[in-house]
């Protein structure tokens, strides 16, 4: 897998309705995970039920990402977007990582999660904010 640079959107608890919205518009797979079935909230209930993480991935190439603000973390209209990097290239990824962190606000470390990969959160010196994702490699 090569990695892959896509806005990130968030939400403050219409992801589903959203992300299938735009699976409406621009066509494609829509892949959604909820808090309750990553151990964030029981299934089933508000918390539960939404979103930890949506993918739509488009037949013309496109990737939107976009998920509800975790519980106790603001939801602000407007500043609901980051800048995602993903993919297995450890190497790669973690380079993007120290250069992004480089003069920025680490929101949350580089590390093991989880759901099974290494991710973190920092916003950059110039204050956009970026999301790094390290999947592990299937050996």
């Amino acid at each position: 897998m090569t990695s892959r640079l896509n806005p990130y959107l968030s939400f403050g608890g219409d992801a589903r309705q959203a992300m299938e919205f735009y699976k409406e518009v621009l066509g494609g797979t829509l892949a959604m995970h909820t808090y309750g079935e990553s151990g964030g909230g029981q299934p089933g209930t508000p918390e539960g039920d939404r979103i930890m993480h949506a993918m739509l991935e488009t037949p013309s190439g496109f990737t939107l990402m976009g998920a509800d603000a975790p519980p106790g973390m603001p939801h602000t209209a407007g500043n609901n977007f980051s800048v995602s990097l993903s993919g297995d290239d450890d190497a790669e990824l973690r380079g993007y990582w120290e250069k992004l962190s480089g003069g920025g606000s680490v929101a949350v470390p580089l590390d093991k999660q989880v759901w099974g990969d290494v991710f973190g959160m920092v916003t950059d010196r110039f204050g956009i904010p970026w999301m790094v994702n390290i999947t592990e490699q299937q050996g």
